[in-house]
């Protein structure tokens, strides 16, 4: 039973990050007001993160590149925070989307139950084939 949790837990995030991914490709704009003003270059930094988070994902399937993709992950999560901090700190409305400012400063501890939930399915050993 543990195990096929940890399985489904796995298959759920990579689709999460191959998904959330695809979007970052497909509409740009979207995500370009949450870009703290001090970062260079937003529209290719967005098309970057969402390559990594394409490539983290699906790295998480595969037993030789989920270690790999977990430390990837992670830093891929770490790296986007400032961009998460910038749009609570300043109630930044992603695209055309209304986000009450609580939703915005609920997602940064989010970011922390990611980076667990990254480690739980790719980084910490538990048995032999999980």
């Amino acid at each position: 039973m543990g195990r096929m949790v940890r399985v489904v837990g796995r298959w759920l995030l990579a689709v999460l990050f191959v998904l959330a991914g695809l979007n970052h490709l497909r509409d740009p704009a979207f995500y370009r007001p949450l870009m703290p003003p001090y970062l260079p270059w937003h529209d290719a930094l967005i098309a970057i993160s969402g390559v990594a988070q394409i490539v983290g994902g699906v790295g998480l399937l595969f037993m030789a590149t989920r270690r790999l993709a977990g430390w990837w992950l992670i830093a891929l999560l770490v790296a986007v925070f400032p961009a998460n901090l910038h749009m609570a700190l300043n109630a930044i409305q992603p695209g055309a989307m209304a986000v009450p400012p609580w939703l915005a400063w609920a997602r940064l501890p989010l970011q922390a139950v990611l980076i667990a939930w990254v480690w739980w399915v790719a980084l910490l050993v538990r048995e032999r084939g999980t």
